[in-house]
């Protein structure tokens, strides 16, 4: 039987270095709870540690977290990597760790990348520089992506930065990219046109939070059999009456 599903799939955690100290497990779930969210993805730039903390953090109160990535290209595109499970995300982690840019993160200058267990304990600090770029194409992140069963989709396309238009200009057919994030809706119809040509992608729209009241400001209702990466996928292309509503 299928049923309404709402969804906000692009949330930031305190790992991010431009999220908010606030975006903890615990928060997050609780304000998930009052946003009326059935399901969420964990998206922090290049890594996943605290996607396992939210996970846990969620036991029990009936909101499913999915696994993710927001994964920056060599071209300096944001691209949502979100995955069925936790080992798949952090297959696609060791991928991103190994062609990120090397560096050290200065604090000061980008934020703390805090690693926070689902008591809003800190656990420690990530010291790699996930505010750069990895030396991977769009193309090769979308084709890692589904290496690991996830689902590939281009980051608030309807932003000047780090959006696949605002870098490219439009969106190249050949990418394989499974649906296109943009933050208001009344942007679509001029956004298809630097859509491939004959080529329609799904359209979702997500809060991409970086701080506590801005989770489920933006959000997407699914018609799905139930909270899982398969259905949403179903749900991408239409099948057996899956569908964005």
């Amino acid at each position: 039987m299928l049923k309404s599903f709402r969804a906000d799939l692009h949330i930031h955690t305190c790992l991010s270095p431009c999220g908010d100290l606030d975006m903890s497990p615990k928060r997050i779930i609780r304000e998930a709870i009052k946003k009326n969210l059935d399901i969420i993805a964990i998206c922090d730039h290049n890594s996943a540690e605290n996607v396992k903390y939210v996970k846990r953090a969620a036991k029990n109160f009936g909101i499913t977290v999915l696994p993710g990535m927001e994964i920056t290209s060599r071209e300096e595109v944001h691209i949502l990597g979100i995955f069925g499970t936790l080992k798949d995300v952090l297959n696609v982690q060791k991928v991103v760790y190994q062609y990120l840019t090397p560096g050290k993160n200065n604090p000061e200058y980008f934020g703390d990348q805090v690693v926070v267990n689902e008591f809003d304990e800190v656990e420690g600090f990530n010291e790699r520089l996930l505010v750069g770029a990895t030396d991977l194409t769009v193309k090769k992140i979308t084709e890692i992506i589904h290496k690991y069963s996830g689902l590939s989709i281009a980051s608030h396309i309807d932003r000047e930065s780090f959006s696949i238009i605002g870098q490219l200009g439009f969106i190249p057919d050949n990418v394989g990219l499974d649906a296109v994030e943009i933050t208001s809706r009344e942007n679509i119809e001029k956004l298809k046109g630097f859509f491939p040509k004959e080529k329609n992608f799904p359209v979702v729209t997500s809060s991409d939070a970086h701080y506590i009241n801005d989770i489920g400001k933006k959000y997407i209702d699914f018609l799905i059999e139930k909270p899982s990466i398969t259905e949403i996928g179903y749900a991408f292309k239409n099948i057996e009456g899956r569908r964005i509503l």
